[in-house]
């Protein structure tokens, strides 16, 4: 019948499945054709024309030869030089140690005999205030700080914030200090001038004993005591009346401001009355003279 199409018996006219790679052409043709055709071709070429990569000739091998041999021999001359050069430069090594040893050994031993010399000079010292301070030598050496002292009296401890990032103005009235939370010497200075003036007898600080001539000063973060670096928590030992002392500091000035060094700043710090304290002698002492005010020196 005209104008209709005809279908062959046996031909199905469904779509054929596609692959199941076909979305992947580029990755399949990457894996099947991983060699450029270029390389392919120019390797086909040296083979068919007999070309390798090792040489062919007599002299290119002579030279070939003659490179591996001096390569060999660099070698083998680096390892024998370095195996002769072992036990010279582990026989220096062996002396520099000694020499570092020995010099340590001499340091330690002129630092205990340094140390000797100032208790020595310290005993004679104290010797010549409690001889010659007259009927009151020994209240002088005590306040001299030139004898050791035991007695009832307070003992307070000051640390650092356990967080020391804290800001802000306060009672130092500085705001260059990068961690207000840190105990510095200018609050060690008023604690310490606080319990003198609360009545204190004698005082230490970390078992340093201070005299009328100590300092409190810092160097970068550390807080010195007549030049000796100090660690927190500082413990600060003060000989007196021991309930007297304690009140007399927490409602003085100085108690205040370290009251609000904690509340603002975090500073952590605890004041506790003992019935027996010892306070040892101070490890430099400078003993000077003095005269009354108004009267000719001699």
């Amino acid at each position: 019948m005209c104008g209709m199409s005809q279908q062959h018996p046996g031909r199905s006219t469904a779509p054929r499945p596609a692959r199941p790679d076909a979305s992947m052409s580029l990755l399949t043709n990457v894996m099947d054709h991983s060699l450029d055709d270029g390389y392919a071709e120019a390797a086909a070429r040296q083979h068919a024309e007999g070309r390798s990569g090792l040489p062919r000739t007599l002299h290119a091998k002579l030279w070939l030869a003659t490179g591996l041999v001096l390569t060999a021999l660099v070698v083998t001359v680096g390892a024998v030089q370095a195996r002769v050069d072992a036990p010279t430069v582990a026989k220096e090594r062996g002396e520099l140690v000694d020499r570092v040893e020995e010099d340590t050994r001499e340091a330690d031993a002129l630092e205990e005999r340094i140390e000797k010399l100032r208790r020595s000079v310290s005993a004679r010292q104290n010797e010549a205030l409690e001889r010659h301070g007259g009927d009151k030598g020994a209240l002088t050496a005590l306040l001299a700080g030139a004898t050791p002292v035991e007695g009832p009296g307070v003992e307070l401890v000051v640390d650092d914030a356990e967080d020391t990032g804290g800001g802000g103005d306060g009672p130092r009235g500085d705001s260059s200090f990068s961690d207000t939370g840190r105990v510095r010497d200018r609050d060690m200075q008023r604690v310490v001038n606080g319990l003198w003036a609360a009545g204190a007898e004698a005082v230490s600080v970390n078992e340093q004993r201070l005299t009328a001539l100590s300092a409190i000063r810092a160097a970068g973060d550390a807080i010195l005591v007549d030049n000796k670096p100090l660690t927190p928590p500082y413990t600060v030992l003060a000989v007196g009346d021991g309930r007297k002392l304690g009140t007399a500091f927490r409602e003085s000035a100085d108690g205040r401001y370290l009251q609000v060094l904690k509340e603002s700043y975090g500073v952590r710090y605890g004041v506790s009355v003992r019935e027996e304290l010892r306070l040892p002698a101070a490890l430099s002492l400078s003993v000077r003279t003095a005269r009354p005010a108004g009267t000719s020196s001699p």
